[in-house]
C-alpha cells in the first residue's frame, strides 16, 4: 500500500495544525532548521525530499561543509534525472517507486539524540487545462502548500515508520530488478530502534529555532518588499516616460495643426484688402487650398496612427502574394505619373514566396512609399518598384530619380511630422506622417525599412517583409 507522509501525519491523534504556506515560506523554514544545526554543530541523520532547484539544497550543502556529519543524508527522488542536479554533499539516493504517493509530498526530517524535527508539506492537486502546459507549470510553481511542522517524538516516530515502509518497498523493487539497493535490506530489521526519537524536544533548541524562523521571515518580507518596490519604481518610470513622450507628441501635433490654420487666417485677412490685384488674389486662394489640403492630410495621418494603435493586436497577419497586390497599387498611380510626365514601372514575379502581413497594411505601405516617390520626382523622372528574395525576407524596393535626401536628414525622415526640405522654393506639402506610418506597420509585422539617397540623384527605399511560414 502506498503512503503519503502528509496524510499519515494528519491521521495521528491530535495532529499538528496544517498551514497554507507559499514555497518561499517553506524554503525559509527549511533554511532555519539547517542554520540551527550548523550553529549548534549537531550531527544528524537527514531524510529529505524537496522541490527541484539548487536553491532548495543550498542550506543542506552548507550544513555538510560546516559540520562534521557522521550520520547519513537520505535524498528521496522519483526520476533518475532528478538526482543528477544534487551534488556537492554526501548523500544516499533513495529512488521512490513509480507513481508513489510521495510525489506530492515534500519533507525534511532531522533525527539526532539532541534534536528531532519534521517539516512536511503537501502540494495540492492541480486541475490541468488542456493545451496550456506552460500555464499549468507556472501555476504549479506558485501553488500554495499545505504544511505542518512537528517536534513531538510520537509524531516523528510514526512518520519515520512510514518512510521505512516506503524504503522497504524501494529495496524490494530494486532487488526484483537485480539492482543494488541504496539501503541494505538488513537495516530494515532494526529500523524502529535505529531511528527512535526522544519524546520531547529541547526547549532551548526549540526557542532558538523559532527565533531563526522569525529572522528568516523578516528577511523574506524585506526582500519581497524591496523587489516589489523596485518593480513599482520601474513601472512608474516607464509610465512617466510614456506620458512624457505622449505630451511631447501632443504638443508637436498641436503646433503642426496650428501652422496651416495660421497661414489660412493670414491669407483670408489679405483677401479682404480693397487694393488686391487678381494675380495676388489667385495666389492667396492657392495658399488657402494647399493649407486646407495639408490640414486634412495631418488629421487623416493622425487618425491612421490612432487607429493603428487601437487595432494592431486584433489585426490578423496572413500569407500574401506581392504579385496580387502591388500591380493594383501601381496602376492606381499611373494617371498621376502620366500627368507629371513620370515613367512608372514595376517588376514583381508571381514566383516570389508569400510574405506574412495584413492585406490592408501591405497596401498602405505600398501607397505611402509610391506616393512619396512620385511627389518628390520632377517631370521627366522615373519610378520603379521591384521585388526579390533576401534570405528569410522578400525585399520590396521603391526607387526614384527625385530630388533626393541630404545625409543629415535621413535619420529624421521617420520621425512624426518631419518633412524633407525642398531644394527649390516650392513647398511640396505633406503632413510628415507617411513614413512614420510605414515604419510602424512594418515593425508590427516583423519587417523593416531602410533608405539610400543622394541629393539630386534620387532615393531607394528598401522594405523587408518576412516570408510566411510553411504552415
Amino acid at each position: 500500500m502506498e503512503i503519503s507522509l502528509y496524510r499519515l501525519a494528519l491521521s495521528i491523534e491530535q495532529p499538528p495544525s496544517p498551514m497554507l504556506v507559499s514555497p518561499a515560506t517553506l524554503l525559509s523554514l527549511v533554511e532555519s532548521v539547517m542554520e540551527l544545526l550548523v550553529e549548534k554543530q549537531i550531527s544528524a541523520t537527514l531524510w529529505l525530499k524537496l522541490p527541484s532547484g539548487k536553491v532548495w539544497y543550498a542550506s543542506i550543502q552548507r550544513y555538510h561543509e560546516q559540520v562534521r556529519v557522521s550520520d547519513k543524508t537520505y535524498v528521496c527522488y522519483g526520476q533518475e534525472t532528478a538526482i543528477a542536479q544534487l551534488s556537492g554533499f554526501p548523500m544516499v539516493p533513495v529512488q521512490l517507486l513509480p507513481n508513489s504517493h510521495l510525489r506530492r509530498d515534500y519533507f525534511l526530517i532531522v533525527h539526532s539524540p539532541q534534536f528531532c524535527c519534521m517539516v512536511l508539506a503537501h502540494r495540492s492537486r492541480l486541475k490541468r487545462k488542456k493545451g496550456k502546459t506552460k500555464e499549468n507549470d507556472r501555476q504549479k510553481k506558485f501553488l500554495p502548500l499545505l504544511s505542518l511542522c512537528s517536534f513531538e517524538g510520537r509524531v516523528l516516530q510514526e512518520v519515520l515508520k512510514g518512510i521505512g515502509h516506503v524504503v522497504a518497498q524501494s529495496v524490494r523493487w530494486k532487488l526484483a530488478q537485480h539492482k543494488q539497493p541504496a539501503i541494505a535490506p538488513e537495516v530494515m530489521k532494526n529500523w524502529e530502534t535505529l531511528f527512535a526519537c526522544p519524546s520531547a524536544p529541547d526547549p532551548v533548541l526549540l526557542e532558538r529555532l523559532f527565533a531563526k524562523q522569525v529572522q528568516q521571515q523578516d528577511a523574506t518580507r524585506r526582500s519581497t518588499f524591496d523587489e516589489l518596490t523596485g518593480t513599482l519604481k520601474r513601472q512608474n518610470q516607464a509610465l512617466t516616460n510614456t506620458l512624457t513622450r505622449k505630451d511631447e507628441s501632443f504638443g508637436r501635433m498641436c503646433e503642426e495643426l496650428r501652422t496651416p490654420l495660421t497661414h489660412m487666417k493670414t491669407a483670408l485677412s489679405l483677401l479682404n484688402s480693397p487694393h488686391l490685384k487678381p494675380p495676388q488674389k489667385q495666389r492667396y486662394l492657392q495658399i488657402l487650398s494647399s493649407e486646407c489640403d495639408r490640414q486634412n492630410s495631418l488629421i487623416n495621418g493622425l487618425l491612421e496612427l490612432v487607429q493603428l494603435d487601437r487595432t494592431a493586436e486584433q489585426t490578423v497577419l496572413q500569407p500574401l502574394k506581392l504579385s496580387e497586390i502591388i500591380p493594383g497599387v501601381v496602376s492606381t498611380y499611373q494617371p498621376l505619373a502620366q500627368e507629371k510626365g513620370i515613367m512608372l514601372a514595376y517588376t514583381v514575379s508571381p514566383d516570389l514566396p508569400s510574405i506574412f502581413c495584413s492585406n490592408n497594411w501591405l497596401r498602405q505601405i505600398a501607397i505611402n512609399l509610391l506616393h512619396n516617390s512620385i511627389k518628390f520626382t520632377p517631370t521627366g523622372g522615373q519610378v520603379w518598384v521591384k521585388a526579390c528574395t533576401q534570405g528569410e525576407y522578400v525585399q520590396l524596393e521603391f526607387r526614384d530619380t527625385g530630388i533626393g535626401i541630404s545625409p543629415n536628414e535621413i535619420p529624421k525622415i521617420f520621425d512624426r511630422f518631419y518633412r524633407v526640405r525642398s531644394v527649390s522654393s516650392e513647398d511640396i506639402g505633406g503632413a510628415g506622417l507617411g513614413l512614420t506610418i510605414v515604419q510602424q506597420l512594418l515593425l508590427r509585422c516583423g519587417g523593416s525599412i531602410s533608405v539610400k539617397s543622394k541629393v539630386g540623384e534620387g532615393s531607394i527605399f528598401n522594405v523587408l517583409l518576412p516570408i510566411a511560414p510553411s504552415k
